[in-house]
């Protein structure tokens, strides 16, 4: 993740959802140095992508950071979301989110997101894959979703990279859309 201001965004340290039964709900975001949330046009034009499937969806958002993803599939109905983030001041500030904004269909794990996938896999019909830029996460991660059970039979992976990095993913995710917001691109993935 990449630093940048959420003043853009609405007043400094907040983020709003863009849509749902939360629409213009504000997130509290942690100052940590390196949280990036996902650019508002990018999760909008996501959550458009993810319209007509949203809907009842098992959600993994790995490495979630300001929870924003999740919590905007919460807002739009996703039946469940599994927040993962290591930073332990940033997962309260998710947890603390999901109570007031009254989310019980959300968890939080506070660890390391390789360390989560190492468990014992449960399937998700739609994985956020937002790791911190600098880590170069995404093949590892991928690998152990495609090999732990993590993902659906046709899950989406929504997967969140710089623009000019070119990503190593499994063969059998097949690109299905993707758009760009400032030096980031956010792309689609359908498991075949």
């Amino acid at each position: 993740m990449v630093l940048v201001s959420t003043a853009r965004h609405g007043a400094p340290g907040r983020i709003r959802i863009i849509g749902g039964s939360l629409r213009n709900s504000r997130l509290d975001v942690a100052d940590m140095p390196g949280l990036r949330p996902t650019a508002e046009r990018l999760r909008e034009t996501l959550f458009n992508w993810l319209a007509p499937i949203i809907s009842g969806a098992r959600v993994l958002d790995l490495c979630a950071g300001t929870g924003a993803l999740g919590i905007e599939a919460l807002s739009r109905g996703a039946a469940s979301v599994q927040f993962v983030e290591r930073e332990a001041r940033v997962a309260r500030a998710i947890e603390q989110n999901l109570a007031r904004l009254k989310q019980a269909d959300g968890a939080v794990a506070a660890m390391d997101a390789e360390a989560f996938l190492r468990g014992a896999g449960r399937p998700h019909d739609l994985v956020l894959l937002d790791p911190p830029f600098a880590l170069g996460l995404w093949k590892a991660l991928a690998q152990q979703l495609e090999q732990g059970g993590w993902l659906a039979t046709a899950a989406l992976i929504y997967v969140e990279s710089p623009r000019t990095v070119t990503l190593t993913l499994p063969p059998n995710w097949q690109l299905q859309r993707e758009s760009h917001a400032g030096d980031a691109r956010g792309a689609l993935y359908r498991r075949t």
